[in-house]
């Protein structure tokens, strides 16, 4: 029978592969349906996601994947910048089975780039930054790290992030090529450069009026104020690399929706 443990961690894998959209509700018994299992293992995995903040509950609407407010956006990636740039600040250089590794995970999201397959792509990427905190010999750090780049990609969904997956894998090479010579301060400035460069891709309304709705809706016949302009793209980005030369920065493609099928996604 499965464990309240592994479904909270297949849970948490399916949001970073962006096949559970923020809002999407978890139902304890599609779930206990799904894992074999009792709705009281269900209701544990959920318990425990809630306590991370990736699920939160609703007396009235169960379990469902959290929608990040503005704010909660902005401290999650800050919260990624200082615990990422800290890690690498304090690494007095890198062993070489854990270079290896993180090779190896760029060859696997290059893999996933090239293939198409936007799960892969979306999981890896986040990923890395979890595999960089263990290959640093941070545990515990990589534990918290896999909660916000969850709640970061959660961020990145309901905000139509434009960030290019491009962009981002050739980010991460930057990194580990920095770390291989031993430049840390260079790899900690790519890296904070690299966050703040995600988090400068979300398309965050700016002066949100929360009556805009109500207050369209209910103005007189022939007088409504007309929904916002959408968003401009920008042009295609550059690596952070080139940017931290260039002091530019873009952005490009948004990720597909995802499905919130339970049986096709975990």
């Amino acid at each position: 029978m499965t464990t309240a443990a592994e479904i909270s961690e297949r849970i948490v894998e399916a949001v970073m592969a962006q096949k559970l959209a923020p809002g999407a509700r978890l139902g304890e018994q599609p779930l206990a349906m799904l894992f074999d299992c009792s709705r009281t293992v269900v209701r544990e995995a959920l318990t425990r996601l809630a306590a991370r903040g990736i699920v939160t509950v609703s007396a009235r609407r169960g379990w469902y994947v959290i929608e990040p407010s503005q704010e909660e956006a902005r401290e999650a990636f800050e919260a990624r910048r200082v615990i990422e740039t800290g890690l690498i600040r304090n690494l007095p250089g890198i062993a070489k089975p854990a270079l290896k590794r993180l090779k190896q995970h760029l060859v696997r999201e290059k893999a996933a780039l090239a293939s198409d397959d936007v799960g892969a792509r979306s999981f890896l990427l986040g990923d890395f930054h979890v595999c960089l905190a263990e290959c640093l010999g941070s545990n515990l750090l990589a534990d918290t790290l896999r909660d916000f780049t969850a709640r970061t990609t959660l961020i990145a969904m309901l905000y139509q992030s434009s960030h290019n997956a491009a962009q981002s894998c050739e980010d991460h090479v930057q990194i580990v090529a920095a770390l291989e010579r031993g430049d840390m301060a260079l790899a900690e400035k790519l890296m904070s450069a690299h966050i703040g460069t995600v988090h400068e891709a979300l398309r965050l309304p700016v002066n949100a009026d929360p009556l805009a709705h109500l207050r369209d809706a209910l103005a007189p016949v022939g007088k409504s104020s007309g929904a916002a302009e959408p968003a401009t793209r920008s042009p295609k980005p550059k690596s952070t690399a080139k940017r931290l030369a260039s002091g530019k920065a873009g952005t490009s493609d948004s990720p597909e929706d995802p499905s919130t099928y339970l049986g096709a996604l975990l």
